[in-house]
């Protein structure tokens, strides 16, 4: 188990400022123990939570181009043919992972292969689950190109609590299966558009793990 670079800023100025409110209230407030103990504990508290928001599971896989791993840990939310209408404007088999906070937050790549199309986009921050949070939330476009010439669409949704996404994905770039390509931060979505031959190896409400649960086969 290690801490995602992505929390290293915020853990350390957490960090700092919880120290110093504690020292500040014990060097001059006239306070009791009673007082500054449960203060103390509680800060002790939402440190180990901001650790364990950020933490980042050292996950092996063995690499497989015919399998589709989940790119996100959370519950499988969709599983329907559906349009998708910013890169391949068409008809593709759709699969959206919800993650909730206290979810890993780590996103990784699903499969190996050349990054053909990645684009930010602004937008609105709806919940998750709203059926146009897709098309209409702040939202990340990968589109992966596999090395049978295979394209697979991963797509990251902020919703009403996570407001930032952090990508890494650049275009023409060559990546593997399993490493990390991003992050949300306090839970989201994550859509993959996938080819409509695909063989789906998972049920809605299935809780899914990144790098280890496999959502699908490529035929």
């Amino acid at each position: 188990m290690t801490i995602h670079k992505e929390g290293y800023t915020i853990i350390s100025v957490i960090f700092i400022i919880l120290l110093v409110f504690n020292v500040l209230l014990n060097a001059f407030c006239c306070c009791t123990i009673i007082i500054t103990l449960p203060i103390a504990v509680l800060s002790g508290l939402i440190m180990l939570f901001v650790l364990w928001f950020f933490r980042n599971p050292i996950r092996t896989l063995v690499k497989n181009e015919n399998a589709i791993f989940a790119p996100a840990d959370g519950k499988v939310v969709v599983i329907e043919e559906a349009i998708e209408s910013e890169y391949f404007k068409e008809n593709r088999l759709q699969v959206s992972i919800f993650m909730s906070p206290l979810n890993v937050h780590v996103n990784r790549y699903p499969v190996s292969g050349k990054v053909a199309y990645y684009q930010y986009h602004k937008g609105e921050y709806l919940v998750a689950w709203h059926p146009k949070s897709s098309t209409h939330n702040e939202r990340t476009t990968l589109v992966l190109k596999t090395a049978n010439g295979i394209e697979l669409l991963v797509r990251q949704i902020a919703g009403a609590v996570a407001r930032r996404i952090v990508a890494y994905s650049k275009v023409d770039s060559i990546v593997n299966q399993g490493d990390d390509f991003g992050f949300i931060k306090f839970g989201s979505r994550v859509d993959l558009f996938l080819p409509l031959n695909t063989k789906i190896n998972v049920q809605l409400n299935d809780k899914v793990v990144g790098n280890k649960t496999i959502i699908g086969y490529f035929e």
